[in-house]
């Protein structure tokens, strides 16, 4: 499948540092959830912080394109030259689809528990069992077609800040409108179909793995196994974190990912 034609992201501009980065969220996010580490690393670099098909202020995502391919064209399209790019959970797959297909933009990669889970599939799949048991929720409601509760099961699977329901309700509004596009990423992300493990030595770019102390095991498994097969990377943990380490935790994050750059 091919990517959604005449699909232009919103794209926030973070900082203005004169360092240039891409910065690509999380599902059932949007470009706003780099702010807070925005303000801390904003002096050094500039964040380009696309919002992926159906969240934050982009257009929807027409549930006939390939969300995947839409997702990865449109951040393509950010890099107008060689640039550092930090990707979270889904976005971190992104990422590192394009240190993979194109090195030459890609200055440095940063990945945070980016749930790739082939990875976890070839290393230790009892971990991707556990993690599809506990999703077992949120799958009935998708195939119910109850979008709320699979947003909710999702937030509650990912997230680790307010509960649901003590979110605004414009908040949870966003989380439904973009939680149908998940299934369509589940053969990239625990099947490869974009074949990025037979070529990943392609990313011989600086890299780092990034997850919180209180990741899920099929996480730690999946970062674990990233850093052992890319040429050139490195491997942290952020003490108190879970998931959501950027938004929970970003002067943390924004140190580590300082001493990246410092070598790329």
């Amino acid at each position: 499948m091919s990517a959604q034609k005449g699909f232009a992201p919103f794209v926030a501009t973070l900082g203005n540092g004169p360092r240039k980065a891409l910065a690509l969220h999380c599902t059932l996010a949007f470009s706003g959830a780099w702010a807070g580490f925005s303000r801390i690393v904003g002096d050094e670099v500039t964040l380009t912080a696309p919002d992926m098909p159906s969240h934050g202020r982009s257009d929807g995502w027409d549930e006939h394109a390939s969300f995947v391919e839409t997702v990865y064209e449109a951040s393509v399209a950010c890099l107008d030259e060689p640039m550092d790019v930090i990707g979270h959970s889904f976005g971190g797959a992104i990422a590192l689809r394009l240190a993979v297909d194109r090195p030459d933009l890609v200055r440095s990669l940063t990945m945070i528990e980016p749930v790739f889970f082939c990875v976890a599939k070839e290393d230790n799949p009892e971990t991707v069992a556990d993690q599809d048991a506990k999703s077992r929720g949120f799958i009935d409601a998708i195939e119910a077609g109850d979008m709320e509760s699979a947003a909710r099961q999702f937030n509650r699977s990912w997230g680790d800040g307010p509960t649901w329901d003590t979110m605004p309700e414009q908040v949870r509004a966003a989380m439904t409108r973009a939680i149908h596009v998940v299934p369509n990423t589940m053969n990239f992300l625990y099947e490869d179909s974009a074949n990025l493990l037979s070529r990943i030595n392609n990313a011989s770019m600086p890299s780092l793995l990034i997850r919180g102390e209180a990741a899920s095991n099929v996480v730690k498994t999946t970062n674990t196994g990233l850093t052992r097969r890319l040429p050139n990377a490195g491997e942290t943990v952020i003490k108190g974190a879970g998931h959501m380490a950027p938004v929970s935790h970003p002067t943390d994050v924004a140190d580590v990912w300082r001493n990246l750059l410092a070598s790329a």
